[in-house]
């Protein structure tokens, strides 16, 4: 027992520790005045979006930068979203559509939609966007400038999580709690190792001459967590590359429903560990089974401790992405449930090769 309390003590005081940092780094996004003209490609893979990719291009229409062109690829959706996206192209020179090619062997279909998007883009940075999106002002600029300040092969961004319902705020917010619980962003550039690596595939801006002399996204064709591996990729090459957080300037809409976004985060992230069942499981045991231990002790000074560093770590990890923390606070034992629910379905999907993705096995 008392080794189990040692363990589960030293875990939460690691993972407060690197929250801390990240609270006392600030690893956000900042807006910058002097403007740039740098022609930019947005890049945008879609399947079945016809509900969410308006928002996104009037979003993009609306924006303050200029230099831009936006090539949309329709990946043999179902639905109206070519429909949906060429009558907004229509109206609007800088933006146009295709139809990608039918899906290779070998390859995962998102990998293949921006493999084909980045070879009809003539920017000179590419931009990949998902579809449930919508961009601020200031974005392109703050980014490009982000660019030429520490000569990025890449940049990524964690966006803003816009949740509507009960059932997306007790799920989202796992994926700013774990990133933010575990690494110090900050060192995703700073330590040029490629073990420190993350990043996000809602917002991936590349500088275009590296991305087409090593084709980062058919480096990584068969990778269901490829925005990750894209980044250790650019630096084991030794190019920099750096991920923060967004700061307002982009949000995203994962999920719309409870079922969604379990099923959504369950596709994924046993990935996110390199699907290794045994790490995932440790970690499982550490963040939920730990805490229990310490409660079941009635060791009331432990308790309160312990108890005192998970409130602190989810108020600075809220404040960080911008979400409530009163929020994030009360519904920590839920949301904590719902990890270990993510858990089981993900391993359960991985061992028996069940794992699918808007209609597609992956």
């Amino acid at each position: 027992m008392i080794i189990a309390l040692s363990i589960t003590l030293f875990f939460i005081i690691l993972r407060f520790t690197v929250t801390l940092f990240n609270f006392i780094s600030n690893p956000k996004l900042h807006r910058v005045a002097k403007q740039y003209t740098d022609r930019v490609s947005i890049l945008i893979p879609v399947r079945n979006e016809a509900d969410n990719i308006l928002i996104l291009l009037r979003s993009i229409h609306r924006h303050d930068y200029q230099n831009y062109e936006v090539i949309i690829l329709d990946d043999d959706s179902t639905d109206d979203t070519y429909a949906v996206c060429s009558a907004f192209a229509a109206d609007h020179p800088r933006f146009r559509v295709v139809k990608g090619e039918p899906l290779p062997n070998g390859w995962i279909g998102k990998n293949y939609a921006c493999h084909q998007l980045a070879q009809l883009a003539d920017g000179k940075y590419l931009l990949f966007l998902d579809a449930d999106e919508e961009v601020k002002q200031g974005l392109i600029n703050s980014t490009v400038h982000r660019m030429h300040l520490h000569q990025l092969g890449l940049l990524s961004l964690f966006t803003n999580q816009q949740m509507d319902t009960p059932g997306e705020r007790a799920v989202v917010p796992l994926m700013h709690f774990i990133l933010l619980n575990l690494l110090p962003i900050r060192l995703i550039y700073l330590i040029k190792n490629a073990s420190i690596a993350a990043a996000s595939g809602q917002f991936m801006l590349f500088d275009a001459a590296i991305y087409r002399k090593h084709q980062w996204h058919k480096a990584v064709k068969n990778k269901v967590v490829e925005d990750v591996e894209i980044m250790r990729l650019i630096k084991a090459e030794a190019y920099n590359g750096e991920a923060l957080l967004a700061n307002g300037m982009i949000s995203c809409r994962m999920y719309k429903t409870y079922n969604e976004a379990i099923n959504g985060f369950g596709k994924n992230f046993l990935a996110a560990f390199n699907y290794s069942i045994i790490g995932f499981l440790v970690y499982i045991v550490l963040i939920i089974g730990g805490p229990m231990i310490v409660i079941m002790t009635l060791n009331l000074p432990m308790l309160f401790f312990m108890l005192g560093l998970i409130l602190l770590s989810r108020i600075m990890i809220s404040l960080l992405s911008d979400q409530s923390a009163l929020n994030n606070v009360i519904m920590h034992p839920l949301q904590m449930f719902n990890m270990l629910l993510i858990a089981f379905i993900s391993i359960q999907k991985y061992l028996t090769r069940t794992t699918t993705w808007k209609g597609r096995k992956i």
